[in-house]
């Protein structure tokens, strides 16, 4: 039996550069950093297009009140309802802004995260292409 392990089977084992490491450890955080940074972008575009549109309804909402102390005493049922769907629209719209505000903070926080857990990612060298491209090999 033990005849079977005097001979040792030659070993055909090679481990990758320390620069190849160094490449796909900074090709994956680059393809992290990316979708990061998506989402945020994402996020941001949303929040600015949330807010062009509330501030529109707000501004809508605001003439339709009118100006007199009373009018509220003699406005039609239907303006009353389109007052009450406005309004109900405009709270929507702003617990959205507020939810966006809290998830751009979120990304902002990961994308910290990720630079600061990885010092030597070079953001310059880190292109949507380069990951597509050139998928880490694997020895």
């Amino acid at each position: 039996m033990f005849r079977f392990f005097t001979r040792a089977p030659a070993i055909n084992f090679k481990a990758r550069s320390p620069e190849r490491d160094l490449e796909v450890d900074r090709l994956r955080a680059g393809a992290i950093f990316r979708a990061i940074e998506d989402a945020l972008q994402a996020a941001k575009a949303e929040h600015a297009g949330l807010t062009a549109r509330v501030d529109e309804v707000l501004a809508l909402a605001a003439v339709t009140f009118g100006n007199d102390t009373d009018e509220y005493l003699t406005r039609d049922a239907e303006d009353s309802r389109n007052q009450d769907n406005l309004g109900a629209e405009i709270a929507n719209g702003q617990r959205r802004l507020s939810e966006l505000a809290q998830t751009i903070g979120h990304f902002q926080f990961l994308r910290t995260a990720l630079l600061t857990r990885f010092p030597d990612f070079n953001l310059a060298n880190t292109t949507p292409a380069q990951s597509r491209d050139r998928q880490p090999k694997s020895h």
